[in-house]
């Protein structure tokens, strides 16, 4: 890719593209006291970690709040539309997601901008000490780093992880950047082991750099294949998803997705069909300035009543969903599926 700057790939942490996948019969989880599915809500929390002028940058945040693509932004200016859409996030919409979570007694995952937890250090208490809620890594702050050279890659993610350490009292030891370099994913191991030797903190649990199935993987690591089998670690990936995610109201044609349907009967209908496979995980990713919106929240109520009248259904976080993995399917080289068949 070029586009001013030459981004760099190196062989030694991409990751092979993978076209089969676990064939006709597909995977079962086989999720804890049987239950048909594992459903992960994902909260991006990135209010404050956008584009703004009084961070620095160029020009307000341009994408995904209410205006979307027709709201443009102010070259060299402060845009007080975007940036109030923005703080209704953080003032509003997410203590109404708060509280609808804690209605039903349900644990989520927040992808945490660390910029954004510092803004609003009362969220990332109430996340952890409160709530329960996982942190895992979602950036220093809601921006493209493509470009990027290796090391400072490298630091970008350590500097992250230390960073909402401190902000949340939580290591996360989930990441999901998103905007990151194509060598940035599969370093995420090496980093975190050199993390862990260096400050003793976690190794990397899982990563949902993925988006290309409906159940968690493991990954052999390029640079591992000279290694004994006993040496080797792979990389476990917890998939997440853009069709279910609520960005898509800021996206045309809006959410009305390509089946017809609107949001609520959208998220049903993917629950309706991975709860009939059994096995499966269903992802429900969020943003407080979308979908911490009254009226939207309604629908996301709509859908949480649905799934809570539903008999072996498992609301959790990624980390438990990762742990579960690790726990039932250690990981075996050259197996998606770690030790299972």
């Amino acid at each position: 890719m070029v586009t001013g700057k030459m981004v760099q790939s190196h062989d030694r942490y991409q990751l092979p593209r993978d076209f089969e996948g676990f064939g006709i019969d597909s995977h079962n989880c086989q999720w804890p006291n049987k239950a048909r599915i594992a459903v992960s809500f994902v909260l991006n929390y990135e209010e404050g970690g956008e584009r703004s002028i009084l961070e620095g940058d160029a020009h307000s945040e341009p994408y995904l709040w209410e205006k979307g693509s027709s709201g443009g932004h102010r070259e060299g200016a402060r845009y007080l539309n975007a940036e109030q859409d923005f703080e209704y996030g953080s003032r509003v919409g997410v203590w109404r997601l708060m509280r609808l979570f804690r209605e039903f007694g349900w644990k989520i995952t927040i992808y945490a901008v660390a910029r954004a937890m510092e803004l609003n250090p009362r969220f990332g208490e109430y996340c952890v000490k409160e709530a329960g809620h996982e942190i895992a890594n979602h950036g220093l702050r809601w921006l493209d780093f493509w470009d990027l050279p290796l090391e400072k890659d490298r630091q970008y993610v350590k500097d992250s992880c230390n960073k909402l350490k401190k902000l949340t009292g939580e290591f996360p030891v989930g990441v999901y950047f998103g905007r990151s370099t194509p060598n940035t994913p599969g370093m995420l191991p090496e980093i975190y082991k050199a993390m862990h030797k260096e400050q003793g903190t976690p190794k990397l649990l899982y990563s949902s750099e993925c988006y290309n199935d409906d159940v968690p993987y493991w990954v052999d690591l390029p640079y591992e294949k000279d290694l004994p089998d006993s040496e080797k670690e792979g990389m476990l990936l917890v998939p997440y998803s853009y069709d279910t995610n609520d960005g898509k109201f800021h996206m045309a044609p809006g959410f009305t997705s390509s089946a017809g349907q609107l949001y609520t009967q959208y998220l049903i209908s993917t629950f309706d069909c991975l709860y009939r496979e059994s096995g499966k995980m269903m992802n429900i990713p969020l943003h407080s300035r979308i979908t911490g919106k009254a009226g939207r929240s309604e629908a996301l109520r709509e859908f949480c009543e649905y799934i809570s009248k539903k008999e072996g259904v498992w609301v959790t976080t990624r980390k438990e969903i990762a742990k579960h993995y690790r726990g039932k399917f250690p990981y075996k080289p050259g197996s998606r599926t770690g030790g299972a068949s």
